[in-house]
């Protein structure tokens, strides 16, 4: 693709600009930019640098959706439904939620944390995504307390309010102690921490967020065959 330099003197970016905008106006088509984006999205570019491919292909999904395209994973530009609205754009392209959506990640965890994961606020994302889970416990047992308090009187296998099997073998009563473990460790570790410490002092990596809302979707699929005793 031979495209006209329109001169020395300016930065690059407006090297590359004002010449694909030449193109443009002389052919009045948009092969060429297409083109363009193929080329410089070639994945064996970003061999040493994976992380600036999905962030530069965020980028690009933002603009392109505007206009019905889109970048896929091989980095070429395909076709796309058009996005009217910048909002819409942007929420197309966050990764964290369309990595947990890949996943198959259970639909409660999203109806809790959806705004955090769009803003990829992995720190807070995690802290709903939490609360949500205990909110759950809450409504299914009609119990009104919080943490271990709650998980302990739901799952209890003496006096069970919410039961995750038939509870009547050993291996049922102790898928039911660990799924009530499970939980206990889920809050101490996780939710107690995010909820009291600022997000300077207790960081969010992104691996850490999914390895969470694996398990926070884990639990809410339990809570899917769970009765209420």
């Amino acid at each position: 693709m031979a495209i006209e330099d329109p001169g020395v003197g300016m930065t690059k970016w407006k090297r590359i600009f004002n010449a694909l905008a030449l193109l443009q106006n002389k052919h009045q088509v948009g092969n060429h930019l297409l083109m363009f984006i193929n080329r410089a999205m070639n994945p064996a570019r970003f061999v040493a640098s994976p992380r600036q491919f999905t962030l530069m292909q965020d980028g690009l999904n933002v603009a392109l959706s505007l206009a019905g395209y889109g970048v896929d994973d091989q980095g070429r530009a395909v076709r796309a439904t058009r996005e009217t609205t910048v909002a819409g754009a942007a929420a197309r392209a966050k990764r964290l939620k369309t990595t947990l959506e890949a996943r198959g990640t259970h639909a409660e965890v999203f109806a809790y944390c959806t705004p955090e994961l769009l803003d990829e606020n992995y720190f807070h994302a995690v802290l709903e995504a939490i609360k949500g889970l205990a909110e759950r416990l809450r409504k299914i047992s009609g119990l009104t307390c919080d943490g271990a308090e709650l998980i302990n009187q739901a799952f209890s296998t003496k006096a069970p309010i919410i039961a995750i099997n038939s509870l009547t073998t050993d291996t049922e009563v102790s898928e039911q102690k660990g799924i009530s473990n499970l939980l206990v460790g889920l809050f101490g570790a996780v939710r107690n921490p995010t909820a009291h410490a600022p997000k300077v002092a207790w960081p969010m990596s992104e691996q850490d967020a999914l390895d969470i809302f694996a398990t926070v979707s884990f639990v809410h699929r339990k809570l899917d065959g769970a009765t209420k005793v």
